[in-house]
């Protein structure tokens, strides 16, 4: 059973918008899923009790400020973490995490705070090639036609990590979320676009996550 976590200490850079999609994705392929929320903020949580009834159906991975098995049966697993996560509670993550995909916006800022953060994420694994087998950047409200999708590429790749995709930019996102569903939800033609940047994470978690 596949564990993704996505994590990124830096606030506002878009978690919880890439948990609740990704669970989204398995949940519309016919997985069984669950979502947990290990944010004091309960965003994903609060997100899940919006969810209509007529949507496939998502979980709660109930926390309770710890982080513990899944139940038998769940077979994809979407981790949403908080803000200022460090020391146990993000070896609680690594842990328990087939993959972890890191939330990264193309700017400056968020650019030199998820870069201290990736050398503490790497210090903590047993070993760097496990680190670049497990953690991949996911460019966030990104238009992969721009140089600042090439500037993003460069600084992953100085990293030895991948960019494991990009999720644009767009407004669908927000108006989805607000009645607790996803790109994976609706027709395909309102959002056609949107789900096209989602397949190469999906290939990247899918050669471990299965």
């Amino acid at each position: 059973m596949p564990v993704v976590a996505v994590v990124n200490p830096k606030g506002g850079v878009g978690k919880t918008t890439l948990a609740t999609n990704l669970a989204g994705y398995y949940a519309a392929s016919g997985k069984r899923t669950m979502l947990g929320d290990f944010d004091r903020q309960q965003s994903a949580r609060q997100w899940l009790n919006l969810r209509p009834a007529g949507a496939r159906p998502i979980e709660t991975w109930e926390m309770n400020g710890e982080i513990a098995k899944p139940p038998r049966g769940v077979t994809h697993v979407v981790l949403d973490t908080p803000a200022q996560i460090a020391g146990k509670r993000l070896s609680e993550v690594t842990r328990v995490a087939d993959r972890i995909v890191v939330p990264l916006q193309p700017s400056m800022f968020d650019v030199l705070a998820t870069g201290r953060f990736l050398e503490e994420l790497e210090a903590i694994f047993d070993n760097a090639r496990r680190f670049r087998e497990t953690v991949g950047i996911v460019g966030m409200r990104v238009d992969t036609r721009t140089r600042a999708a090439e500037e993003l590429a460069r600084f992953v790749g100085g990293l030895g990590l991948p960019v494991a995709g990009y999720v644009r930019d767009t407004q669908n996102y927000v108006h989805l979320a607000a009645h607790g569903l996803t790109v994976f939800d609706v027709p395909s033609q309102r959002v056609d676009k949107d789900r096209a940047t989602w397949e190469p994470l999906v290939e990247w978690l899918g050669t471990s996550a299965t």
